[in-house]
């Protein structure tokens, strides 16, 4: 056999790889995100994706616009059915955000803080602060032991999962800002970088992946009952227009055949009189159709109370976190909340 035949034997025999993998969605940390779907990923078997990071923007993860320079990532750590679940390993500040901060006549002052939460998770953080002149060296070590200080009291009070909170809201780098103030006039601080180095104690809190995937499915199953009901009345509404459009077109025509050389009154009346019949049908048949989307509308909120009242007390504020609405309160305002 010629080696070009051989060659191409080989590749016919050889298994095609791509057709073997499958599509895994990957969701973001149970606390505070909730599952959320974040991206997808391909692999052979569920082994390939344990340990695999993944990148996003916060505005594409929390929709703040104003967050658009900072790229949080994650690593697989479990995958279920075709599920791949994350942990949250840090985040950090894109490289042109952080060079447009600096400029000539400002000071800078970094730093690296390593530190344990109340949890016990081992994490570094890397604060930078931007004055709005220059400052002598004294200054800048005072500012940055004040700020080191604050960061190793903050995560020795404060969870893995409030630390994260923290330091991609804001909150820890208002804190700084206010202590650095007094010393010298800060024009902008930032956490340019947190980092996961150690995992410490799992956190329990939040609605479980079942419960998360079970209220996507009702989403969907909502969304098709109503698509269904609006192609009902849809239907009803060409169906009502053809009855219309042969009955005026039939009356036409008789009138046609009765009008000719006759030049009567009464045949204009017959086709007046079948005119407003038609209309009359086309009414009578429109109110039908909005009975039934109406029933359809009915039958699905009340479906949707049913739906509410098993739920449990997380579920019902995850749809109210969802919606925008506040989420304390007992099981019956939580409900009544979201039939508003």
């Amino acid at each position: 056999m010629a080696k070009g035949a051989a060659a191409r034997a080989a590749a016919r025999r050889q298994r095609d790889k791509w057709k073997s993998k499958r599509w895994y969605s990957i969701r973001a940390p149970r606390n505070p995100w909730a599952f959320k779907i974040i991206g997808e990923t391909m692999a052979e078997e569920e082994e390939m994706l344990l340990g695999r990071h993944y990148e996003i923007l916060q505005y594409e993860l929390d929709g703040d616009f104003s967050k658009m320079n900072v790229k949080v990532q994650f690593r697989i750590h479990d995958v279920i059915g075709s599920d791949a679940l994350t942990e949250y390993i840090g985040h950090e500040l894109l490289k042109d955000h952080i060079r447009r901060q600096v400029r000539r006549d400002r000071g800078k002052i970094d730093d690296t803080v390593d530190l344990v939460t109340k949890d016990g998770y081992y994490i570094r953080v890397k604060p930078m602060m931007i004055t709005r002149n220059k400052i002598k060296a004294s200054q800048k070590q005072e500012i940055r032991s004040q700020a080191r200080d604050l960061i190793i009291k903050f995560g020795a009070t404060t969870t893995w999962v409030d630390m994260q909170k923290a330091t991609l809201d804001g909150t820890l780098e208002t804190q700084i800002r206010e202590i650095a103030s007094k010393i010298q006039p800060v024009r902008d601080v930032m956490i340019r970088r947190v980092q996961l180095i150690q995992s410490g104690v799992e956190v329990g809190d939040g609605p479980t992946l079942e419960e998360i995937i079970s209220q996507e499915e009702e989403v969907k199953q909502a969304e098709t009952v109503e698509e269904d009901s609006e192609g009902i009345l849809e239907t009803i509404s060409d169906a009502v227009d053809d009855v219309v459009d042969e009955i005026k077109e039939a009356a036409t025509e008789v009138a046609g055949e009765l009008a000719i050389g006759s030049g009567t009154t009464a045949v204009d009346a017959a086709v007046e009189g079948t005119i407003e019949i038609a209309e009359e049908v086309v009414e009578s048949v429109k109110e039908v159709a909005e009975a039934v989307k109406e029933e359809v509308s009915e039958t699905i909120s009340g479906d949707s109370d049913t739906d509410y009242e098993s739920m449990t007390v997380a579920e019902l504020k995850v749809l109210l976190k969802d919606a925008g609405k506040p989420v304390s309160g007992k099981k019956a305002e939580l409900i009544e909340r979201l039939k508003e």
